[in-house]
């Protein structure tokens, strides 16, 4: 039988202000519901960095080209040529900036981060013609290209209140009213 394990870690200081309002930033940048979400991402990352140091310790060539190949492929890292310095200054956005929903959302196939977000969950993305439902999807750069969705979003309003209210309004009708006498 599979044995399970968190995946992620709670922050020590769960009431730091400094830390809630740069978690809260981002979120709403990123679209999270929920902050395990984002606490998922900070130990994935952790991992990485992690191994990064192991290998930095150990001189490992072979290992180290591996690492790097796996970030690269998964868009976290600029070239193959990249360092395990490069690894080491890879922050949370860098890997929430590869998420499925962020990319749908920048590739203009949402207007809101929230509305691709939707679109993934109601099964309207694809990669390579597979339905993708999990938002926190990793992208690879290969797959970056192929990403489809089956609707359109609608084009977003411009403008104020004011002007939007003209907008839908209708023109009233020219209705003749018949009076009530017969003649």
């Amino acid at each position: 039988m599979k044995r399970f394990r968190k995946k992620y870690k709670r922050p020590r200081k769960p009431w730091d202000k400094a830390l809630l309002e740069e978690e809260r930033k981002i979120m709403i940048e990123f679209g999270l519901r929920r902050k395990k979400e984002l606490w998922r991402a900070k130990e994935e990352l952790r991992k990485y960095r992690r191994m990064a140091r192991e290998l930095n310790a150990r001189r490992d060539k072979e290992k180290e080209k591996i690492l790097i190949q796996k970030l690269y492929r998964l868009g976290l890292l600029p070239s193959t040529n990249a360092t395990l310095d490069d690894v080491l200054s890879l922050t949370v956005r860098d890997l929430l900036g590869r998420r499925l929903q962020t990319i749908v959302y920048k590739k203009g196939l949402a207007n809101t981060i929230k509305q691709a977000r939707q679109f993934i969950v109601h099964g309207h993305v694809r990669i390579n013609g597979r339905r993708i439902v999990y938002p926190s999807y990793l992208v690879s750069r290969e797959e970056e290209d192929k990403i489809t969705c089956d609707i359109k979003p609608n084009a977003p309003r411009a403008g104020t209140q004011e002007q939007l209210a003209t907008q839908t309004k209708a023109e009233p009708a020219n209705i003749e009213v018949a009076s009530a006498e017969g003649g």
